[in-house]
């Protein structure tokens, strides 16, 4: 039996995308009746939040080469605020917005963008297939970004690598652990810099995340303060080609008392730290 909602989704046209180097995005689509489509736009829709109106779009001019294909360009300036972007397609300017399935997603060049510095501010898209099959729009747009590049867990502590994007380490520079909900409750640990000041590592003791008391499970959210005075930097992955990491890279959890002590990716694919006691 097809429902509704499988219907519209084999109903929709589909758009082909390809980004580049410098955060340029090329869609190619082809409606399967151009004479519909008169005036065609692509529309971005930023999705707001639970319970709040839409109120960020970007259009974009669709044009027709000699294949029968329309295309549009998503350039990098200016920078889409940081989100989750829905993608239509527009047949006229008052036209009903038609949805728009994946088609080819060339996401080769996003693969080691981890290898390629970024300048402040931080800007990522990465083009997506959303859970119930439609193109959008993963963004990220920050002063800075730490971009990890290694966790390794042992029995006693957790060590983390990453590269500082917009910014880069100064004396004071230390790194935060933040608990969630704990109102200002942090631990400090001093990273060990690179060269260029760009790269740096630490360690922290799985001992020194346990709750007090013993009890409670909790969660750390880390930071880079690139300074003593220096504003703090999220750390986490997000210069690649998975706009959703949280499922697929998942860490080993190690012993500690009567806790698991486990890095993870968030659901912005920041990374955090969970302290849960074993049953």
């Amino acid at each position: 039996m097809t429902t509704t909602t499988g219907t519209a989704l084999a109903a929709a046209p589909r758009a082909a995308c390809t980004p580049d180097a410098d955060g340029r995005i090329t869609f190619h689509l082809a409606p399967p009746d151009p004479a519909a489509f008169p005036s065609p736009r692509l529309l971005l829709r930023l999705r707001p939040k639970k319970g709040e109106r839409e109120k960020t779009l970007r259009t974009l001019d669709l044009t027709a080469g000699g294949d029968g294909r329309l295309s549009a360009v998503l350039d990098p300036l200016p920078a889409l605020p940081e989100g989750r972007w829905d993608l239509y397609l527009l047949p006229a300017p008052d036209g009903e917005r038609v949805r728009l399935r994946p088609g080819l997603r060339d996401l080769r060049v996003l693969v080691d963008g981890h290898l390629r510095d970024r300048p402040s501010p931080v800007a990522v898209r990465i083009p997506y297939v959303t859970k119930d099959g439609y193109l959008a729009l993963r963004t990220w747009l920050r002063d800075a970004h730490a971009e990890v590049t290694g966790i390794d867990v042992t029995d006693r502590s957790t060590t983390v690598r990453a590269r500082l994007h917009g910014a880069s380490l100064d004396a004071g520079a230390s790194v935060r652990l933040r608990l969630r909900g704990g109102k200002g409750v942090e631990r400090t640990v001093a990273p060990r810099a690179g060269a260029d000041g760009r790269d740096l590592a630490f360690t922290v003791d799985h001992t020194d995340l346990l709750p007090e008391g013993g009890t409670g499970d909790r969660v750390w959210d880390v930071f880079v303060r690139a300074g003593a005075d220096a504003p703090l930097i999220r750390a986490g992955r997000l210069l690649d080609d998975v706009a959703d990491r949280k499922a697929i890279f998942v860490h080993p959890a190690a012993t500690a008392g009567d806790f698991a002590v486990r890095p993870y990716y968030t659901v912005d694919n920041d990374l955090a730290v969970e302290v849960v006691r074993r049953t």
